[in-house]
């Protein structure tokens, strides 16, 4: 997991061959259990679950706070609670990725002030056991700052159409991230996500994506790295590295499992 690394211009930016499947405004979120004071206070904003992670990007732009990503390798002990009263929640803990600019271990609370928070949770954990499938034995190379540009991505990165045979639960997430808010990087996601084909390395531009290569999409100008990008290697030494350490079982085992499947 790793702070103010998935945000450029107000937006979220995500990796080459990485989809929004779901979107949903005026979330919010906390954090315990960490003296990383970007981490301290209520949060709110925008949640995305994408092909590889969580995202959330802040609503307020002067936060210490821009934006934070939860990979999926990275949860552990996710819950549902469903409180008799407010709003439904997403609790569990995220571990710290090397460079990711905070380190440890912290809670996190994630509240669906509008609802969907079942639905949210049913197609993460749908989402963690199908990216577990693809994840390699053998560890990937250490993670590091994209060369080329971002730019404004294309329609199919925020709007799927399913995964062998699965489709996201879009009925109760109709809503979808204004086009000109998600921005991607020629970088390759540095770990498994749904997709097959995980390699850890950046290739030539992921099959049904503009190859940043030659003109962006849309005609949208291409632009360096943001000021203080710096996306995370893989895993700390605290964490699960490869496949042997990244099973959706920390969820599955979850009172969220445990509620979702009565």
């Amino acid at each position: 997991m790793s702070l103010n690394t998935a945000h450029v211009n107000g937006g979220v930016l995500i990796h080459s061959g990485e989809c929004i499947l779901l979107f949903s405004e005026d979330v919010t979120l906390d954090f315990s259990g960490t003296d990383t004071q970007a981490m301290k206070g209520n949060k709110t904003g925008r949640i995305y679950l994408t092909t590889h992670r969580m995202i959330f990007t802040n609503n307020k732009q002067n936060d210490a706070l821009l934006s934070f990503s939860f990979p999926f390798i990275t949860l552990h002990d996710v819950e549902l609670e469903q409180p008799v009263f407010g709003a439904n929640y997403l609790k569990g803990k995220v571990r710290a990725q090397s460079n990711g600019n905070w380190i440890g271990e912290a809670k996190f609370k994630i509240v669906f002030k509008k609802g969907g928070c079942i639905d949210f949770a049913q197609a993460m954990l749908k989402a963690v056991s199908m990216a577990s499938r693809n994840a390699s034995g053998d560890v990937p190379p250490p993670y590091s700052a994209p060369t080329g540009p971002w730019y404004q991505a294309p329609p199919p990165a925020y709007a799927p159409n399913g995964y062998y045979g699965w489709i996201p639960p879009t009925n109760a997430f109709p809503d979808q991230p204004p086009p000109n808010s998600v921005f991607m990087t020629d970088m390759p996601p540095p770990y498994p996500g749904i997709n097959p084909g995980y390699t850890g390395y950046a290739g030539p531009g992921a099959a049904g994506y503009a190859n940043p290569g030659a003109t962006p999409p849309g005609g949208a100008p291409a632009q360096p790295p943001p000021a203080g990008f710096a996306p995370p290697p893989m895993m700390n030494g605290g964490g699960p590295a490869g496949a042997a350490g990244f099973t959706p079982n920390g969820l599955s085992s979850s009172k969220l499992f445990q509620m979702l499947n009565r």
